[in-house]
């Protein structure tokens, strides 16, 4: 699946706002691979793991992989495939900010990216997944069709 973690100066519900280039020492130091894929920012439920992770001009874009061999990752799958969860948000440390006096915003000029999590509610509400594959048809789901199409072809009615 792939969708947006952060975007750019947008507020999210607790005045933070995003900055561009704030996630780029993070991602050049970790990269995707330690960077953390967790269900509601709980380090015990891990679902997967991180493909790609990159700033572009409009935010976080983030591709990932569910670990369908985890049953709260099918549980997830699910339901987003459902459209019941599509949150994405981020768990971070600040290194860099500046408070805004007049709009009481929070400029994050520079976060230690720590995880991305699939949540219910995230703090920036269009922080979203946007695309999700379907889950491969099991190979022996595809045999059996492939068998009954070969020596069951379908009935055919004959006008007499």
């Amino acid at each position: 699946f792939e969708g947006y973690a952060s975007l750019f100066g947008i507020a999210d519900l607790g005045k933070d706002v995003v900055m561009p280039g704030a996630f780029a020492d993070s991602l050049a130091r970790r990269g995707p691979s330690e960077i953390r894929m967790l269900w509601q920012h709980d380090a015990g439920q891990p679902i997967g793991r991180w493909l790609s992770i990159a700033e572009d001009p409009r935010g976080l874009k983030v591709r990932g992989k569910l670990n369908l061999a985890v049953e709260r990752a099918r549980d997830v799958h699910a339901l987003i495939k459902d459209g019941a969860v599509d949150g994405l948000s981020i768990g971070f440390r600040v290194e860099r900010a500046r408070a805004e006096r007049p709009t009481g915003l929070r400029r994050l000029e520079k976060l230690d990216l720590w995880e991305i999590s699939i949540v219910t509610f995230p703090m920036l509400p269009g922080a979203r997944v946007g695309a999700v594959k379907a889950v491969p048809r099991p190979l022996a789901a595809t045999i059996r069709s492939c068998v009954h199409r070969l020596f069951d072809p379908p009935r055919r009615a004959f006008a007499r």
